[in-house]
């Protein structure tokens, strides 16, 4: 799939909480669990939500991209945590970044592939003429029940993006494949507070398979091999997954080291991949061709191929990237991680 009028990443921006709980912290409170393969994750603070998050990495995708927000066309915000089942969070961070009123404003749902699906969508709406810019947000402060293996990993964190004209961009899109299909690895039902495990689905018939296909798929149809790639960024639920799929398509570790960030900052949900797709822009170099795959259960996977322009090289020290917020870190301990994130009542 790809656009008739060509567009890319004119700007884009992270944000990642300050506060840190280390895996042994939680390992000592829940044992059983032998190999974590997880340093550390991310912990919303108590004044932060998805809301928080989306607004201060767009403001840094605003900077990055220099130009006037009444110029964006939609704000689109890709989550699973939103902090109200009914008013949209789009609107918020539209007001708050200057786009209102004149724009189109949604929250859009598919697990953790949320952020890449309202990515997708932005590309077209641009693409098509109807926006001169759009941006997506990809953002999560991800839920895990106290002592389920998800509590070692759901994190929390966002990417934000602006599309815009080929020509104005940092990084262009060449084309995108998505691959779908009704499989229950994972899902909350009304009024539950915390996800359930389709465990049997998780890996092959969810993951793997959707993941694999999408990737593969796009790389035939674009003429590609993963020898073609600079970067490769996947879904990173854990540690292994990632690596695991990687192996499986051919491609490096080498190719996966810039985007992962999953054992030092846990699994962001609808934030992880567009995250590591914002630490790969931040390494990327003129021509560098960047793969992003993304996963959401339920299930499905995006694939998007780019290319880095000469803009991608901005010596601006004031321009903040995901390594500023990786290294900006207040560890904490269970009491408080507890507090933090509502977790005495474990219903």
């Amino acid at each position: 799939m790809k656009p008739n009028r060509e567009v890319g990443i004119i700007g884009y921006g992270a944000y990642i909480p300050r506060y840190r709980i280390k895996a042994d912290e939680i390992l000592r409170v829940w044992k059983g669990i032998d190999s974590i393969h997880l340093e550390e994750k991310s912990v919303p603070g108590l004044d932060e939500d998805t809301v928080t998050m989306a607004i201060e990495a767009a403001r840094n995708a605003l900077k990055r991209a220099a130009i006037d927000p009444q110029e964006i066309g939609a704000v689109w915000i890709g989550s699973e945590s939103k902090p109200y089942a009914v008013k949209p969070t789009a609107t918020i961070v539209a007001q708050a970044l200057g786009v209102t009123p004149h724009t189109n404003a949604a929250d859009w749902e598919f697990a953790c592939k949320a952020g890449t699906e309202a990515m997708q969508a932005a590309m077209g709406f641009v693409g098509s003429g109807m926006a001169k810019y759009a941006l997506a947000i990809g953002v999560d402060t991800a839920q895990g029940r106290p002592g389920d293996q998800l509590e070692y990993t759901a994190s929390a964190g966002g990417a934000a993006f602006i599309i815009g004209p080929k020509e104005e961009s940092l990084a262009y899109l060449e084309g995108s494949y998505s691959y779908v299909s009704d499989t229950p690895d994972f899902f909350r039902r009304p009024h539950q507070y915390y996800p359930q495990h389709g465990h049997r689905f998780t890996g092959e018939p969810a993951y793997f398979k959707h993941t694999y296909y999408a990737a593969q798929h796009l790389m035939e149809e674009l003429g590609y091999t993963p020898q073609d790639y600079a970067m490769v960024i996947f879904h990173q639920p854990n540690s292994k997954f990632p690596r695991r799929v990687a192996k499986r398509l051919g491609f490096t570790e080498e190719q996966l080291k810039p985007g992962f960030l999953v054992e030092v900052i846990g699994n962001a949900y609808a934030g992880s991949s567009p995250l590591g797709f914002a630490a790969a822009l931040d390494k990327a170099r003129p021509g560098d061709r960047i793969l992003l795959v993304s996963f959401g259960s339920g299930a499905g996977s995006d694939a998007l191929s780019f290319t880095a322009t000469e803009r991608i090289v901005k010596n601006d020290d004031s321009l903040l990237r995901v390594r500023d917020y990786i290294t900006r870190r207040r560890e904490i301990d269970y009491g408080t991680y507890c507090r933090y994130r509502d977790n005495l009542n474990s219903h």
